[in-house]
């Protein structure tokens, strides 16, 4: 099934910051990332998920736009509580990742729990279970973009994080959000002090397809933007692009030899609402 919504996708980065750490959200925030999200699932122990998870929400129904949410897996004690606390609240986030998914069901739990208030939705493909059915996690409503979850994915594996391993599955993401038309993120790189090497694997995750990459550090955020943010050349091919389908009516046209029709326009809309330095056209 192929998304028909005409929402885009627009951060080039994610900048994770620990929901147990509120005194660190403006910080995030400031950093210049397209989402900054609060983390309640990794970075949070079992016994301070009930106050990172009040934290979140405190700051969300502040920048409801700005501040994204990491849940806890649906299929966790910390998940179902993360559903309960988010069906009684007066304020959702407006984007959701959930780790760990593995099927479209879990993704049915969380709409069918929030109803017509569920956020836009990221599921994070963390394991080779969620690997295999990644076209139809991709395809499932809601669904804003797809994450790569490479750390767990590297664990379940045996292999190192880095990027001879986990190329055939950065591949695989790929091919099942070119199917579904949504945005892949990519993982986040953890050599802190490795600017170089961070720059390195940007350019080769963009070039392999991946619309955005997450960061788990404010100093990442840069050098990520550098790459995954559309460059001046693009702004103004993405512009004449589209004023020229909107003259033709929205129909598909001939431009500069290529076809112009919903696919190109969708991608060019993309890169407008980047070069915006917004989260969604």
């Amino acid at each position: 099934m192929r998304r028909e919504s005409t929402d885009v996708f627009a951060a080039s980065s994610l900048l994770f910051v620990p929901g147990g750490r509120p005194d660190r959200f403006a910080k995030a925030r400031a950093a210049g990332a397209g989402l900054t999200v609060i983390d309640c699932e990794d970075a949070v122990p079992a016994g301070e998920k009930d106050a990172a998870r009040r934290a979140a929400l405190e700051a969300i129904a502040g920048d409801r736009e700005g501040f994204a949410l990491r849940m806890n897996g649906v299929a966790t004690d910390a998940g179902q509580a993360d559903l309960a606390e988010l069906s009684a609240t007066g304020t959702l986030p407006a984007t959701m990742l959930v780790p760990m998914v593995e099927s479209a069901e879990e993704l049915t739990e969380i709409r069918n729990t929030l109803g017509e208030r569920c956020p836009r939705l990221i599921p994070l493909i963390e394991t080779p279970r969620g690997l295999r059915h990644a076209l139809t996690i991709a395809s499932a409503d809601k669904i804003d973009a797809v994450f790569f979850g490479g750390g767990d994915f590297a664990g379940e594996l045996g292999v190192a994080l880095s990027w001879e391993p986990l190329l055939l599955a950065r591949q695989q993401i790929i091919l099942a959000c070119a199917e579904a038309r949504v945005p892949a993120i990519d993982v986040p790189f953890i050599h802190l002090d490795d600017v170089d090497g961070l720059a390195e694997e940007c350019r080769r995750a963009r070039a392999l397809g991946f619309a955005a990459k997450a960061a788990i550090h404010p100093a990442q955020v840069e050098a990520i933007e550098a790459v995954f943010s559309p460059t001046q050349e693009e702004i103004v091919e993405a512009a004449e692009a589209l004023a020229a389908f909107e003259q033709a009516g929205g129909r598909a046209i001939r431009h500069q030899g290529r076809m112009l029709e919903a696919p190109l326009v969708k991608h060019y809309r993309a890169i407008i609402a980047r070069s915006q330095g917004q989260i969604h056209a």
